[in-house]
């Protein structure tokens, strides 16, 4: 199937930002709610993504191979269940990364991570979002959850084994 250059260039937004989902691409895409961009990934894109264990949107590798940007995450490494050499992430994921407790360190609580990035940062992110980089983060194979009273996180990797590349 010959793509358009909008179904091309939404492809790349996929491939560049997966995993994503329907309210990323909705923000992406100047779209008016998830149910459009769910509709246009099935009429325009359905050979070309899959929906994840966790219903994120992701890129086939036959998407990856159509267009000309990196994914957001090297899709074999997750499934291998192993870190990727790269992330790409929105800053506040990247500041998270930077201070959440390494491998080798006690595992801090969200809102441990959260006073962290407010003494490093002179940033005051809400909760959720704190919470949801973590979780993000996650996803990507890069920190790693430990439970006790409440989940706790540290890295899963040597901060300096990933490269971290800021979107936006």
């Amino acid at each position: 199937m010959a793509l358009t250059d909008e179904e091309r260039s939404r492809l790349a937004d996929i491939v560049r930002l997966q995993p994503t989902k329907n309210g990323e691409l909705q923000d992406a895409w100047g779209l008016e709610s998830g149910s459009e961009v769910h509709q246009y990934l099935e009429t325009h894109l359905k050979e070309y993504y899959y929906r994840d264990d966790d219903s994120l949107i992701r890129s086939t590798a036959e998407a990856n191979d159509l267009v000309d940007v990196e994914p957001g995450i090297e899709a074999d490494a997750v499934a291998r269940g192993a870190a990727p050499e790269t992330i790409r992430v929105p800053e506040l994921e990247a500041q998270v990364f930077e201070v959440v407790a390494g491998p080798d360190e006690r595992s801090q609580s969200v809102v441990s991570v959260l006073n962290a990035l407010r003494e490093a940062y002179d940033i005051d992110p809400e909760v959720d979002a704190v919470r949801r980089a973590l979780r993000s983060l996650e996803r990507k194979n890069v920190v790693e959850v430990v439970y006790r009273t409440v989940p706790t996180f540290k890295l899963a990797v040597k901060r300096d084994s990933i490269t971290v590349e800021v979107t936006e």
